[in-house]
């Protein structure tokens, strides 16, 4: 009961990052990786045992593709020898010239161009909008037979909710950790943000799953704020600890994971922890705060 007691204080945590993501979002914007606006990448390695005039240093890689008029050029560091290099679409001509300066041992190259880029922005937002849909029209169906105290189709009202804070409190942390150019969204951000919402919405199922069996049973003993309570108090442990464990193999990923998977692991890792957040603190209080506001209309 103590969740249901202060849930106007959790409101207010989610609602304070809530804003602080759509501030980040309005004020940085969102810095898109080459999936999305076209580019090239480059990811370039050199053995242990080359000597410092074998390895480039990063501003000399800036410096001598720069040269070659490839526009704006980002570079960064890969481990203890490699590098992670951002450029224009290159052309076959610019990617052997930029392969012959760099040297070493090129472990990555892709190259996206710029209505690819727009076409796969698109599919990535309906792919999102679907998702939630989805889930929102199977929670009602699922719930279709607990109409008391409130109706079917409020479970999935507050769990848009829900999945709408999991997905902005991520995009908007990545926009503020973007505006330097050190983290982009790309396609596997869009991955990570619909394994997110299956992880989130779960999570919240098994919840809203226990109170409508407790509704089952103590309908006429309890108030529907003791059931709810109840039933967060009951599944808080698996909560919490599905969500550590899986936490603890994405820290592991993020810590000694390769370059190309940190902002992945990281994505999932914040959006595990504001998914669970809403699953226990957001989600089933909002539905003891509809039927207060549904009796207060009667």
């Amino acid at each position: 009961m103590f969740i249901i007691h202060y849930r106007k204080v959790f409101y207010a945590i989610a609602i304070l990052l809530v804003g602080f993501s759509i501030f980040s979002i309005a004020k940085f914007g969102l810095n898109y990786g080459i999936d999305f606006k076209g580019g090239t990448i480059i990811e370039v390695h050199y053995t242990q045992n080359a000597s410092s005039t074998d390895m480039m240093s990063n501003e000399q890689i800036r410096t001598a593709l720069q040269s070659q008029n490839l526009g704006e050029v980002i570079v960064r560091q890969a481990g203890e020898n490699g590098y992670i290099i951002r450029t224009k679409a290159l052309s076959e001509i610019e990617r052997k010239a930029v392969v012959a300066t760099l040297g070493g041992e090129v472990k990555r190259f892709d190259s996206v161009g710029p209505v690819l880029g727009d076409e796969l922005k698109g599919k990535a937002v309906w792919s999102i909008i679907l998702v939630i849909l989805a889930i929102v029209l199977f929670i009602t169906y699922v719930f279709r037979h607990v109409s008391r105290p409130i109706a079917s189709w409020k479970y999935g009202a507050v769990a848009i909710i829900a999945l709408l804070h999991d997905v902005l409190i991520p995009t908007g942390i990545f926009a503020f950790m973007g505006r330097n150019g050190g983290y982009e969204i790309d396609a596997l951000f869009v991955t990570a943000l619909l394994v997110i919402l299956g992880f989130s919405v779960h999570d919240t199922i098994v919840v809203f799953d226990r109170t409508r069996e407790n509704l089952r049973i103590n309908s006429n003993k309890k108030t529907f704020s003791q059931i709810v309570g109840e039933s967060i108090t009951q599944t808080l442990s698996r909560s919490i600890n599905t969500s550590l464990t899986t936490m603890l193999s994405l820290l592991a990923l993020y810590f000694f994971g390769p370059e190309t998977t940190k902002n992945f692991s990281l994505v999932l890792i914040l959006g595990i922890a504001v998914g669970t957040y809403s699953s226990i603190f957001v989600g089933s209080p909002l539905l003891v705060t509809l039927e207060k506001w549904q009796s207060k209309k009667k």
